[in-house]
Formats: structure tokens, sequence, C-alpha cells
């Protein structure tokens, strides 16, 4: 059983002194008063926690509450910091005990930050951050008299994909689980050599001729068809070895345990069966028969299935592999609304939910509503908005008329601009403080829960500076 929160708070000595050590204080006294006034999102966050914990068979009562919980992770987000060094951050501050409500005694180990963090959905974060909004809304902390939009990519935990990455990827991994059942059952994988050596040789090999601009392409298509041959091979093998080890455990061969061990590597065999074979196709078409494959039907990654290749069209990084995000920001600098595509839309396709989202939240459109030329979709479109919502600032793609020239140029409607780019601020401050930068978390669950958190996270700190 898990005890939601702790009252008791013990009385403190230690007044901090410097200037910069208050203004720290500061932040997180009003992110705790932001936290007590707003009991819905503990009650919230301590029934996914419990509900997912809850299954792991303790049977003794929780030695942490969730409101611990909920306060350390708020500290991992804050902080910028990874599971390990959050908790040795906050064992070694009195101050952050004290947020957190660790008063004495041991800290949580990283484990069960890490459960946790990852026990929340995604929903339960996106209805935390609305119910810290109606919080705000409330308080008149924020007004969405101004609304300003704008999209970002997160990125996913890959490298970079190449066809001979992949395919080296999908043998390592197909090699590593083949080797785990010998430990077990050596008969049912029998007396095969793994090849990883020879294999890593030849994805090495492609990797420094393709790099190669002077070479000549089709030279690589004798290497690309022996490395088919070899993944082929592994995955035909990797088949038999399932269908042998399942054959052992309908017979019931092997004791609790081992069945166990070999009940999740044929899981995970299984899990890469059907990627393994899309990689391969793949690379027939792109490598060997000269054909281009849409964007949309490419594998980037057997580990994070899920991602998408985003077009940014920027001089740094003109490609990114991961998922775009939407953010709803108004005026205050808090975030309204935040979206997480697993395929990206166009922009210009998202404002009429735009809108939609945030009438819902305030009851009301906008007066003023700005987005960069992505959000441009025709100039009926914008005569239609500025019937409900008297500045909208977004500006044509292509060729202008005079009149569409004058209205660009108007100065409420630049200033409308300058207040729009301050979207890319609040965009970089996430990346660079709240960790958006890239996701380091398994499966798309995941990714769009860390989304919420990050966004809820900065949003804290936003209303604790207002």
């Amino acid at each position: 059983m898990r005890t939601k929160m702790d009252p008791q708070d013990p009385l403190d000595f230690s007044p901090s002194r410097l200037k910069v050590t208050r203004e720290y204080h500061e932040k997180y006294f009003a992110v705790d008063r932001v936290l007590s006034e707003t009991p819905k999102i503990l009650n919230l966050f301590h029934r996914e926690v419990s509900r997912i914990l809850g299954k792991m068979g303790r049977k003794r009562r929780a030695e942490f509450t969730s409101d611990q919980i909920l306060r350390a992770i708020l500290v991992m987000e804050i902080e910028g910091l990874p599971y390990r060094e959050t908790v040795i951050r906050i064992d070694d501050s009195f101050f952050l005990r004290r947020f957190v409500r660790i008063f004495d005694g041991d800290v949580m180990d990283y484990s069960l930050l890490c459960k946790a963090y990852k026990a929340v959905s995604p929903e339960a974060w996106k209805e935390m951050n609305r119910l810290l909004g109606c919080y705000a809304i409330d308080r008149e902390l924020i007004t969405g008299t101004s609304l300003r939009v704008d999209t970002t990519a997160c990125e996913t935990n890959i490298h970079y994909p190449t066809d001979s990455s992949l395919l080296w990827d999908c043998y390592r991994v197909t090699s590593r689980l083949i080797a785990k059942v010998r430990e077990y059952d050596s008969e049912a994988v029998g007396s095969g050599r793994l090849q990883d050596r020879r294999v890593k040789r030849l994805m090495l090999r492609i990797t420094r001729q393709a790099n190669n601009k002077e070479g000549n392409r089709k030279k690589l298509k004798r290497p690309y068809r022996a490395l088919v041959a070899h993944v082929s091979r592994i995955l035909d093998w990797s088949r038999q070895v399932r269908s042998r080890v399942q054959e052992g455990l309908e017979a019931q061969a092997y004791d609790l345990q081992v069945g166990m061990i070999l009940t999740e590597v044929l899981t995970e065999l299984d899990g890469y069966d059907g990627l393994t074979e899309k990689v391969i196709r793949q690379t027939f078409r792109r490598v060997l028969d000269d054909e281009k494959v849409p964007n949309a039907e490419k594998l980037f990654s057997i580990f994070e299935p899920h991602t998408e290749l985003l077009i940014r069209g920027k001089v740094a990084k003109p490609i990114e592999f991961g998922h775009m995000v939407l953010l709803q920001q108004v005026e205050e600098k808090f975030i309204t609304g935040y979206d997480v595509f697993e395929r990206r839309p166009s922009d210009e396709s998202l404002v009429d939910d735009i809108l939609k989202s945030h009438q819902k939240t305030f009851g009301q459109l906008p007066e003023s509503f700005t987005g960069d030329k992505g959000f441009y979709q025709n100039m009926p479109k914008l005569r239609e908005l500025e019937k409900d919502i008297p500045n909208v600032s977004i500006a044509k793609k292509g060729s202008r008329t005079t009149e569409e020239r004058e209205r660009e140029h108007h100065p409420l409607f630049r200033a409308l601009q300058r207040f729009r780019a301050g979207i890319e601020g609040t965009i970089s401050a996430l990346k660079r403080v709240f960790k958006m930068c890239r996701c380091l978390y398994r499966s798309f669950r995941t990714y769009c829960s860390s989304v919420g958190a990050h966004v809820f996270a900065h949003n804290l700190i936003v209303l604790a500076r207002l």
C-alpha cells in the first residue's frame, strides 16, 4: 500500500544568506505552494503510480509516499539531471530533502524513480497540465488574450540510420539472443556458428565505401548482398530456435526459472522478427533494386520503430529523427496546450484544433493569434479567422499583392510577429533546461509521457515566477 502524502514538516533553522541562494529557494517555495494548492494533481499522480507499482508483488507498506516521488521527479526535471544524480543531489541537500519531504533517513533508489516516471501515462501528464492551467486561470495568473503557436522536433535516441547499420543491428541483436538461448538449451540452437565479427567487418567495409565520394556506388551492391544473406540466414535460424524452444516449453522440459528466462527471450526474438524482415525488404528495394522508397514506408530503427524522419530545412540540421511537438503558449509564457504527433501533419491543418482547444480552456477565442508561415493556408482562411479574432498575424507564403504587403508591414502585425518569436526562447529552454532535445526512453508511449513531464515542469517554473 502506498501512502499519498505525509503532512509532517519540521522546523527550519538554516535561513539562506546569498541572494542567488534565496532566489533558488524561492523558486522551490513557489513550486511547493502551487502543488499544495492543487491537490487534484497529486491525486491523479497517486492513482497512476499506485496502479502500476502496486502490481509488482510488494506486500509490505511502501516506504515512500506518492507526494515524495512526484517531488523527486520534479527536482529531476527542473535541475535537468539523470536518475542517479537526482537521488544523489536530494540526499546531499537539506533544502531539497525538505522540498521532497524526506527529512530524515534514506532517499529512494534511482530505480524506483525510474519505474514511477514510466508509470505515469501520457494522458495523465496532459490532465495534470490541464489542472495546472485551471489553477492559473482561477487565480488570474494567465489571461489567454494573446496566443502564439509553433512546432518543434524532439529526437528519439537512435544512431544515424543507414541500411548497413540497420542490418548490423538486426544481426547483432538476434545473435545475442540466440547465444542466450544456447546457455540454457544448446540442442535447440544447434552447432551453427555466430559470425558477429565477420558481419561487423562487412558493415564497416560498406560504410567506408559509401563515405568515399569518388567511389562507384554500384560496387556497394556486392557487399550488401553478402550482408543481407548473413541477416537472412540468422533470421531463419532464429525461427528454427524459437520453434524448438516453444516445443520444449509446451512439453515442460525446463524448470520454472529457465522456462521464464526462455519465454522472455522468445518474446524479444518475436518482436525483432518482423522488424528484421522489414529491414531486409527495405534494403533490397533501396540498394539492390535502386527503388526510391517513401519515407513513410522506411524503418529508421529496430529499437525505436515509431521514429519518423522530419525534414526541418535548417542549415545546421536539415533532417531530424523523432516526432513533431506542437506548443500553444499565452503571453505569460504558460504553455496551455501541447500535442505529440506520431506522423507529422501539416501545420496549416492544425489551426482549427488549436483555436478550439484555446476556446475550451479559456471560454473564448484569443484577441491576438500568431504563428509562422507554416500555419498559412490561404488568404480566404485568414479572412475567415479575422471575423472571430481581431488580430491574426500569419505571414503569407509566396508572392504578395500590394494589399497583402501593406497588411504585413502594419505595425500591429509586426509587433505580433515579434511576440511570436518569443516562443522560440521557450522551445530553447525546453530543450536545454528540461531535456526535451532528445528522448532517452523506449516506446512512443513513454516518449509522449516525457514531453508531458517537461511541459509540466516548465509551467510550474513559469507560475513560480508570476
